[in-house]
């Protein structure tokens, strides 16, 4: 049999590549919907409790969970008292980690202090040349940050093992008691550190401690945001508010020289204003800290009442941070010194300013400034003191 090829009609034809197009876009389609719904599905995970389940110095640690009716999620160590991870939902309900730390214990405990997340102590920032005196004894502490004293010493709260009671699906208290002579710190200082989760999305952080000796307590938390969202990149883009009039100025080790007028400097962010505006305006304050890394002199009751300090923004996920607080100060940092080093929870690196601390403290070097608020602590007296980060997203 013969087979006789005829030709197609041009209407045919046309029918026919419209038919495949059509075919073709709609797998494109499909491929574009599918891979929507895959990275919609990704589900941002809090570490693997077992990562954080090893004994050190003798001691257990762990990983605590906190949770509340939208889905907020934070985990705690009890290693440094360390906050590692921190969900909340974005501007699209999409919950985002927050905060900036790693999956196991033990990238906590090796090589130099990160400091993420961390419960410091017994005094937050810089002592200068590691010395003060006290009822007029001098005492000497680790210079650990050049020829000063950083966040407690080498050791401080931010790598001891808290014993840990986790009270309920909401509420965990972490104990320490830091001996006499402890870092060089006179009395022994008995801590309390209560982490609450509220169903408004407030991570209360209640500090409370006593001691037998007179001496000073400056006590703070040390978490590293990103409310873009761990490895998201910088927080240059973030805006950034903060009630405060003034701040410390320092020398180029970062000791307080006074107070000064914020108005006129980089330094004024009492309307909300971009972090990376002016972080590379030529300024000296500037230059010492490679960028923000200084303490606001907060208005308002100056440490009797609980104060909003500061609001804060992520340009991305539309997730607002505020900070409320009872103490006088809160030091800005704007990740200056992040390096890379460090490869974090979702396997990204720690890079140069992809996160800010924003800690609430007495003032930096108090104990040789008697101008600055007090961090004397006697006993009979209870040091008390809560600072709030609440979270909402539009």
């Amino acid at each position: 049999m013969k087979y006789v090829l005829r030709p197609v009609s041009a209407l045919l034809l046309s029918a026919m590549l419209l038919a495949s197009a059509c075919n073709q876009n709609s797998g494109n389609q499909e491929s574009k919907e599918t891979q929507t719904q895959t990275t919609t599905a990704k589900e941002v995970k809090l570490p693997a409790r077992a990562n954080f389940q090893k004994t050190i110095d003798g001691k257990q640690t762990d990983l605590y969970v906190l949770k509340n009716k939208n889905n907020v999620q934070v985990a705690i160590t009890n290693y440094g008292g360390r906050l590692v991870s921190l969900l909340v939902p974005d501007k699209n309900g999409n919950l985002t980690d927050v905060s900036i730390g790693f999956d196991n214990v033990e990238d906590y405990t090796e090589g130099a202090d990160t400091f993420f997340g961390a419960t410091i102590g017994r005094y937050g920032n810089r002592i200068a040349k590691g010395k003060f005196k006290l009822e007029g004894k001098e005492y000497t502490l680790a210079t650990n940050n050049g020829a000063n004293h950083l966040h407690g010493g080498n050791k401080g709260f931010s790598r001891v093992i808290w014993d840990a009671k986790q009270v309920d699906d909401k509420t965990l208290e972490l104990t320490y008691v830091s001996k006499d002579m402890e870092e060089g710190y006179p009395g022994t200082l008995t801590t309390k550190v209560t982490y609450t989760l509220t169903d408004e999305n407030e991570l209360k952080i209640n500090y409370q401690a006593s001691t037998d000796k007179t001496t000073h307590v400056n006590l703070t938390n040390h978490t590293y945001f990103n409310l873009n969202g761990e490895g998201s990149g910088d927080i240059l883009g973030h805006t950034l508010q903060i009630n405060a009039d003034r701040y410390n100025p320092v020398d180029s080790t970062l000791i307080p020289t006074g107070i000064t007028p914020v108005e006129g400097t980089p330094f004024d962010f009492r309307q909300a204003t971009a972090i990376g505006s002016r972080i590379k305006d030529q300024n000296e304050q500037l230059k010492h800290g490679n960028g923000y890394d200084h303490n606001y002199v907060l208005n308002g009751s100056a440490g009797s009442e609980m104060e909003k300090v500061a609001t804060i923004t992520g340009e991305k996920s539309g997730i607002t941070m505020e900070v409320h607080t009872q103490e006088p100060g809160l030091q800005f940092y704007s990740g200056n010194f992040m390096d890379a080093s460090h490869t974090l929870k979702n396997g990204t690196k720690d890079e140069f300013r992809s996160a800010f601390c924003l800690e609430t403290q007495h003032f930096p070097d108090t104990p040789n400034q008697p101008d600055f608020p007090s961090t004397v602590l006697k006993p009979g007296q209870t040091y008390n003191t809560t600072t709030v980060y609440k979270f909402s997203a539009k």
